[in-house]
């Protein structure tokens, strides 16, 4: 059957009444999470992740859908109103965002920042549906030298672009590698880093993981952070757009889009880069050039929809390879493992009903966002209000019995406390932690394609050099090493160049978006954001 049927095959199961309702739920989740004040898309879907656990597989992933869009509007309402971005592709949204609303047109950002986030996950999705047949129709012909080489580039390439340190993004990416080592050798039978706990054996589990570093990490930094005063929010007003609004809007949507969704999808891609370029771009094409820094409503409508377009595009490598490129890819990665589905190649083929309703479900689950959201903008706003040490013991709470329910053991519960004491360790100096969670998830399966690849060979290293897209892997991962050296000196000989100042690491980072937090989580009032 043809891709177009497939995907209506998918359309028929998600739409059912049943799976409508749970794509609406997601959304309402994922929104109600992803707007309290720090709280990102990623850590919205791993505190939400053990609410699917009971449920069908399909409906599950319907479900989850839903609670993906959710959290992406969601850190995007945090950023306009609060000036509180939830990660760092949402810095820039904050940027000019929160300056609108200060301006009274808090109603307006947020809704380009919704309409433009329907655009780009539209046009991404369908993109999806387009390039992951193809992506998976190359991949079943590579060999293990090959997705050993595919795996090792996502895992330098994503840490090296992280933050301004590669130094503390290869400490957290070797923390990630650590602990995926914990357990039983499948091949030797040999117990590994289990101290003599014989809960160990079996290893930790990655949601475990997930909501830990995230959701409890997350939580006790802000929690160290806090004032016993509540959040001042601005209202919102009816969320609708003015003729001028669509006019100045409607080109950064697309524009934004074709910057987000290829960088989604490349293995060092993300979403910072191409919502800085898409920012930098409306700003030089602009015609009221003179309104960036003091809320220009381009500044909003292009990085939202490269964030999005950029969110779509990651799902591409993750659902065709197993590869997730930025921590929202990764959690996602988690909840296909809990059901024991594995992402990759033979996914289509072995459950192409679970799939095509997966994509199905993100088309509706992003119309719903927009018919749903836009209305209940005030409502949203409303629970900003919530004081803020009774916001984060609620967050403790959930994620703790979410993170029981996984195996119903108390143990589980002493390594959640131990790893989000690491999540909060790492915030507090520095470490990025997405290249933690990719290190967990793929350490494993790299170490198993290497020893496939080394069995192949008899044991020859040259066999990791067997097949040219191997070889082709190995060189882009130099070329990701040494170019930092090259662009630096470049950016030193043309500082007025902006991607230069992009690829040279002037960008929001994960430690920029902490402080950026930071900043504006121990602020009493708007009018403080001027001083």
């Amino acid at each position: 059957m043809d891709t177009w049927g497939l995907l209506m095959d998918g359309f028929a199961t998600a739409a059912t009444p049943m799976n409508l309702l749970f794509a609406a739920i997601g959304v309402m989740l994922g929104t109600a999470v992803g707007v309290l004040p720090g709280i990102g898309p990623a850590m919205s879907i791993a505190l939400l992740l053990p609410v699917t656990y009971a449920m069908e597989p399909t409906s599950a992933f319907i479900m989850f859908a839903g609670i993906y869009y959710g959290g992406m509007y969601g850190g995007s309402t945090t950023s306009i109103l609060l000036n509180t971005p939830g990660e760092s592709a949402t810095v820039i949204t904050a940027l000019e965002g929160h300056k609108m609303a200060k301006a009274g047109r808090a109603a307006q950002a947020l809704a380009t920042a919704a309409i433009g986030s329907f655009v780009a996950g539209t046009i991404g999705t369908a993109l999806l549906v387009a390039f992951a047949p193809l992506v998976v129709q190359f991949a079943v012909s590579l060999g293990s030298p090959s997705y050993l080489a595919i795996m090792l580039l996502a895992l330098v390439a994503v840490t090296a672009v992280l933050g301004k340190s590669k130094i503390r993004g290869f400490a957290s990416l070797g923390l990630g590698l650590a602990i995926g080592l914990i357990g039983i050798d499948r091949v030797t039978g040999q117990q590994r880093l289990v101290f003599g706990i014989p809960f160990l054996n079996d290893g930790l589990d990655i949601v475990v993981v997930a909501v830990a570093i995230f959701a409890i990490g997350e939580a006790l930094w802000i929690a160290a952070h806090l004032r016993r005063t509540p959040l001042k929010t601005i209202p919102v007003g009816r969320p609708w757009m003015g003729k001028e609004d669509w006019k100045r809007s409607w080109k950064p949507w697309l524009r934004g889009t074709a910057y987000g969704f290829p960088f989604g999808a490349l293995p060092a891609g993300g979403a910072e880069i191409p919502t800085f370029l898409s920012y930098i771009t409306e700003k030089k094409l602009s015609k009221h050039p003179e309104e960036f820094g003091h809320g220009a409503i381009e500044g909003v409508a292009g990085p939202e929809a490269a964030n999005n377009a950029a969110a779509a595009g990651t799902l591409t490598p993750m659902l065709a390879l197993g590869l997730p490129t930025n921590a929202t890819a990764a959690v996602m990665l988690a909840a296909f493992v809990q059901f024991g589905i594995q992402p990759g190649p033979l996914l289509f083929e072995k459950e192409p009903d679970l799939i095509w309703a997966l994509i199905a479900s993100l088309f509706i689950g992003n119309t719903l966002l927009l018919l749903i959201n836009l209305p209940l903008a005030p409502m949203w706003a409303r629970l900003l209000q919530i004081p803020r040490p009774y916001l984060y013991a609620g967050i403790l709470f959930f994620a703790t019995l979410g993170a029981y329910a996984v195996n119903l053991q108390t143990f589980d519960l002493i390594i959640l406390i131990v790893l989000g004491a690491l999540g909060f360790l790492m915030r507090r100096y520095g470490l990025p932690v997405l290249p933690l969670i990719i290190g967990v998830i793929l350490g494993p399966r790299a170490e198993e394609q290497l020893r496939k690849s080394l069995q192949l060979s008899s044991g020859e290293v040259s066999g990791l050099f067997s097949e040219p897209v191997a070889i082709a892997c190995y060189v882009i991962i130099v070329l990701v090493l040494i170019a930092p050296i090259f662009i630096k000196m470049y950016s030193k000989s043309h500082p007025q160049s902006a991607l230069a100042d992009v690829m040279a690491g002037d960008i929001p980072d994960a430690d920029t978006a902490t402080e950026t937090r930071s900043a504006a989580i121990n602020k009493n009032t708007p009018e403080e954001d001027n001083r």
